[in-house]
Formats: C-alpha cells, sequence, structure tokens
C-alpha cells in the first residue's frame, strides 16, 4: 500500500493564507483609495521614490520599481538595513516604508533614527502595529499573515501598489482581471523538471522582482540555497555554474525585455541545466525547456497571474525536500533583531 504523507502543519498554515489571498487583495485595493491619493499626490509633487523594505517587502519594491518609472519618476528599492548602514538622502523624496508585520527591527530602529516624517507613508498588514501608528498607512485587508513564507502578504502589498499606480493614472482593469479570474496552470512538469537539482536560480528582466520574491520562498521553505539573479547580471559570469544539477527559473513578461528572457533561455538550455519559464510573452516556447503559459501580460497583470502558481510550484518543491516545510528551524515570522 502507498501511504501518503501528511501534510506538514507550516504548509497548512501557507494553504489558509493562500486560500484567501485574492479576495483581500481585491479589498486591499478597494479599500485604499483615499490613502493611495495622498501618496500619489506626493510621488506626483517630488518626482522622486525611494521604496525600503526587508525580505519579501524589499522583493516586491524591485517588482513595482519599474512600473513607478514608466511614470517617469525617479524610484529606488533599497533593503532598509541598507538604508540604515549607507543612507541615501531623503531629502524631497517620497518614501514608502513596507513591513508586513509593521514591526521589524529595521522599521523600528529606522524610525527611532530618522527625524523626517514629511512624505513618508507606510505599507503593512496591521494597522496597530509600530509602523501602522507612525505614519499614513496603506493597510492590507484581511490582518497579520501568520503562515512562515510571504504569500498572502505578497499579494496583497502587490495590491496596494496596485492602487497607488491607479491614482498615477494607470488602467487596474487588467490586473483586478487576473485577480479575480485566476489561470489553471499545471505545475507537474516544472516540479519533475527541477526534482534532481541541487540549487535553482530564479532571473527575469522587467520581472524580476517577482523572481527575487520566488527565490526567496524556495529558500524559505525548502532550506536549500536558492537565490536571484536578474537576466544581465546572470549573463556576466555566473553562467559558470549552470549545469545538469542546477535549475533555472525564467520570468517572461510581454514586455520590450522578452527578447533578452529568451536569449537567456536558449545559453540555459545548452548547458544542460534544468529549465522552467514562467511565460505570459505570447511568445513561442524555447525548446528544451518546460514552459508554464499565461495569457499576454506584464506588468501587475502578469505578477497577479503568474505568482499564485509560483507559490505552488515553491511549496511543492519544499515538500518533496524536507520532512516539515513550512515550519522554520532558525528564524522567526517577524525578524525582531538585526
Amino acid at each position: 500500500m502507498t501511504v501518503e504523507k501528511p501534510r506538514p502543519a507550516g504548509l497548512m498554515a501557507i494553504d489558509r493564507e493562500m486560500a484567501r489571498q485574492h479576495g483581500d487583495a481585491i479589498a486591499s485595493f478597494e479599500n485604499n483609495a483615499d490613502i493611495a491619493g495622498q501618496v500619489a499626490a506626493s510621488i506626483r509633487r517630488n518626482g522622486r521614490l525611494v521604496l525600503l523594505g526587508m525580505g519579501a517587502s524589499h522583493a516586491v519594491a524591485r517588482a513595482v520599481e519599474p512600473l513607478y518609472r514608466a511614470h517617469g519618476i525617479d524610484a529606488v528599492a533599497l533593503p532598509l538595513s541598507e538604508q540604515l548602514g549607507q543612507p541615501l538622502p531623503l531629502a524631497g523624496k517620497t518614501v514608502l516604508v513596507t513591513s508586513q508585520s509593521g514591526e521589524s527591527a529595521e522599521v523600528v530602529r529606522w524610525f527611532s533614527e530618522t527625524g523626517q516624517r514629511t512624505d513618508i507613508f507606510g505599507l503593512t498588514l496591521e494597522a496597530g502595529s509600530f509602523l501602522g501608528r507612525t505614519v499614513p498607512c496603506l493597510v492590507g485587508a484581511g490582518g497579520t499573515e501568520l503562515a512562515f513564507a510571504a504569500t498572502r502578504s505578497l499579494t496583497v502589498t502587490f495590491a496596494l501598489h496596485l492602487a497607488i499606480l491607479a491614482a498615477l493614472g494607470d488602467d487596474p482593469a487588467p490586473a483586478l482581471a487576473a485577480l479575480q479570474a485566476q489561470e489553471a496552470v499545471e505545475i507537474d512538469a516544472a516540479l519533475a523538471a527541477l526534482s534532481e537539482v541541487a540549487t535553482v536560480v530564479t532571473s527575469g528582466r522587467s520581472l524580476q522582482g517577482l523572481a527575487e520574491a520566488l527565490a526567496l520562498g524556495l529558500t524559505e521553505l525548502s532550506r536549500l540555497p536558492c537565490y536571484s539573479l536578474e537576466g544581465g547580471q546572470l549573463r556576466h559570469g555566473p553562467m559558470e555554474m549552470l549545469g545538469p544539477r542546477i535549475g533555472v527559473v525564467l520570468f517572461r513578461g510581454n514586455d520590450p525585455t522578452a527578447d533578452l528572457v529568451t536569449a537567456m533561455a536558449v545559453s540555459v538550455v545548452e548547458t544542460g541545466a534544468r529549465l522552467v519559464i514562467f511565460d505570459s510573452s505570447g511568445k513561442p516556447p524555447v525548446a528544451g525547456a518546460v514552459t508554464l503559459v499565461f495569457r499576454p501580460a506584464s506588468g501587475l497583470a502578469a505578477i497577479f497571474a503568474m505568482l499564485p502558481v509560483a507559490q505552488h510550484l515553491m511549496i511543492a518543491f519544499a515538500d518533496a525536500r524536507v520532512e516539515n516545510a513550512g515550519t522554520p528551524v532558525r528564524t522567526t515570522k517577524i525578524t525582531r533583531s538585526e
């Protein structure tokens, strides 16, 4: 008889978060129009934006960085720890500090050390948190995420940025449509392609922030050294590592960077590395790659379509590698020490 492996408690907690992430994301977009308008007005007035956060919050900032730049905004995403140690001057800039808990150590210390409050806003899931009490915040629906790896918090935070970008003039309809009608994309072939690899490298161009979010989740859940390199950075030397024991996950959107991702995919296949492509480009698949095909999309519409599938892949990958995936052994959900 085949004995089915029990679902680890940590993964069941993630399942519960993911089950409501799209509803919470839509509510988050709808409930934050007023504060999103205030943030957008500040961004328009200053023309410069700094996005500060740690972990998954920084990955979200990296993903939306190019979307703000498309409005002519001088947008830069930095880890909050870097801003503490090597601060970028913030005078005359709008600052968005993101922390799903609103309680991380870097957030608390940064506000204790900076005297600036003008044009500083927060994004959080907890209105009563330190961050929520300190500056005006966009607050995600559903409260603090309880499971270890970021899933719902990512989707909800992206929706908060969608509210700001809509206030800046973006049409939110394609992104909202992706939230309201999830695409059913099977991950079995992708999971099989990565079944024997020792590590996974994720990469993209305009969707690099999404690649970074997946790499973080893969590492947290599988406890393997999975990491992310922007497409050009992967090309400049690190391809020496590629071979049959390395998995590569690429993200290709329907945007001007798609051909660069395609060229990288061809090069990866030539090395014998196991390749998975999350593809919303509308372009033909690359021979030798496992391609997860989505409707043509870019920006947040592509992110909202791809993200839940990427989450399912990282969970299944980890569940196949460790007994108690989803239960941290060296870290905590809220990082209260530096």
